[in-house]
């Protein structure tokens, strides 16, 4: 093995050590959204995303409902 190649292979080494070193990404927490300021006193409305038309429901139980 020639030193090239030697020194490429310890700075791939010691590369490998400080990302397993780093700490996890913090994630930062998904925004909410309170239904009720989606809704604002309606049962049903439109969601556009990526061209196609979503309806979300709210039921007479309570409970969400996302249709396309």
């Amino acid at each position: 093995m020639n030193s090239h190649n030697q020194d490429h292979f310890h700075h791939r080494a010691r590369r490998a050590a400080v990302e397993t070193q780093r700490p996890p990404e913090m994630h930062r927490p998904p925004r909410v959204v309170a239904s009720s300021a989606l809704f604002a006193g309606e049962h049903e409305i439109g969601i556009s995303h990526a061209g196609s038309l979503y309806r979300l429901k709210i039921t007479r139980q309570g409970k969400l409902i996302l249709n396309k």
